[in-house]
Parts: structure tokens; sequence; C-alpha cells
């Protein structure tokens, strides 16, 4: 079964090749790393970088496939394997993300969230964070919790693109969009699903909320206790273990 990977923001898919390694050791027959437009991929002049637009993208990726696909999102990548199980399931086998708090009520974005989503100031700031040479901006992902070699990779792919993906993104997620998009959350059950809660992640909702949006959505939760935003870089061994005794349980 192919394992479809999708990450989010302001990354690319350098952020998997640790977790990616120790899944090695599982031996799954084809893993694919997916890099949304803008982050990590070309962004096209007519493409909206709205959530839907994502979606869209996803879906339009999958299909090429000749089957359902195990798929796992991390951050907004998250988001958009949510929009995707809530959509369109037959495309999957099953489906993992980390985010699926913020269709929650009570989620509230966090405060760089809530800066991007600013006219003005978000654009202020994604010229700040994109600032300088390479270097520069590594040495930013290191202080952001992205350790290298992954920081260095990653900073080669951020600029003027990924910042217009990222404000487009964001400002299509002002309150109370995702709370009403969430009300489809129940259709994500029609396949088997797994949410991650690292429990020291402050950026995606609290702990509770993450298991209320999870029952809703007749998926699994499973806490990483100890471990933040950047979980499959801090432990990538213990997330290859999840993820494997997750799949593995839907084949017994």
């Amino acid at each position: 079964m192919t394992v479809v990977f999708v990450h989010g923001v302001p990354v690319t898919s350098a952020v998997w090749t640790p977790l990616l390694k120790e899944l090695s050791a599982f031996q799954h027959d084809e893993v694919v790393r997916l890099s949304p437009p803008g982050f990590g991929a070309p962004l096209p002049a007519d493409f909206g970088a709205t959530i839907e637009d994502y979606r869209n993208w996803l879906v339009a990726e999958l299909s090429r496939f000749a089957g359902p696909v195990h798929l796992v999102g991390h951050d907004w990548g998250g988001g958009h394997v949510t929009e995707v199980a809530m959509a369109r399931p037959d495309l999957l086998r099953s489906w993992v993300s980390d985010t699926i708090g913020g269709y929650e009520p009570d989620f509230v974005w966090h405060p760089l969230a809530q800066l991007w989503q600013t006219p003005g100031e978000g654009e202020r700031s994604i010229g700040e964070i994109f600032a300088g040479d390479a270097g520069e901006r590594a040495a930013r992902m290191v202080e952001w919790g992205i350790p290298e070699p992954a920081a260095g990779e990653v900073a080669l792919a951020q600029g003027a693109d990924m910042g217009r993906a990222i404000l487009a993104l964001y400002r299509s997620a002002v309150p109370p969009v995702l709370v009403e998009r969430g009300r489809d959350l129940p259709a994500a059950a029609a396949r088997p699903g797994l949410v991650l809660v690292p429990t020291e992640d402050v950026t995606v909702g609290s702990v509770a909320a993450r298991h209320r949006a999870a029952g809703r959505a007749g998926a699994r939760a499973v806490e990483l206790d100890g471990l933040g935003h950047w979980w499959m870089l801090q432990d990538p061994a213990r997330a290859a273990r999840v993820l494997s005794e997750f799949w593995n349980g839907l084949e017994s």
C-alpha cells in the first residue's frame, strides 16, 4: 500500500526525511512525498492558495495513484488531509492528521497566524521571516525548533512565492471558516483515521479539542507526550512506531 506524506507551513518535504528513514525498517510498499504548491513546489500564477485550492490540488494528485493510499499530513498538510478525508474518502485507505483541532468551535489561531491574517502586518512579518540569505533563514528555522540539516534544506525554498502562499492560505481560514467546515468532520469516518496529539504543540488547539475533533471524525487519537509541533523531527523513531502500528492494525 502506498503511503503519502504532505507537509505544511513554512517548510518543505525535508521535514519528513528522518521519519522516513525510520519507517524504512517497517518495509512499507511505497512512500511518496507531495509538496503543496509554493512549499517546495512551483506556485502557478493562477493558483489561489486557499483551503479549497489546496484540497483540490491534493485530490488531483491522489487521483493519479492506482488505488487508495495511506495519507499523512502535518501542520497545514494535516488540514489538507482532513479536507480530503471529508470530501473524497474514496481516495484513501486511511488518513493521519495532527491539526484537526482547528475545526473545533473553541479554536483560536496562534498569534503568528493572526498576524499573517492581518493585511499589512502579515506582509511585514513574512518579509522579516524570509529576509537575508539561506543561512540566515536556516538560523530562524532552528530557533523555531527545526534542527539541521532540515532547517538548511527548508531555507533554500523560502521566498516570495512561499510568502504569498502562506498569506493567502491563512487569510482563507479566518474565523469562523474552519468551524463551519468542521461540520463535515463526521464524513471523515468513512475511512480509518488517526489523530496525532503532540502534547506540547501550542499552535493547533488544546489537547482536549484535538481529542473532541478526533471523536467527531471517528478517528483514533494518540498522544505524543512531551513532543511539540515538529514531532517528526524530535522523535522520528517513536513517530514511525505509532504510524506503523496504526497501519498494521488495519491489515490484521
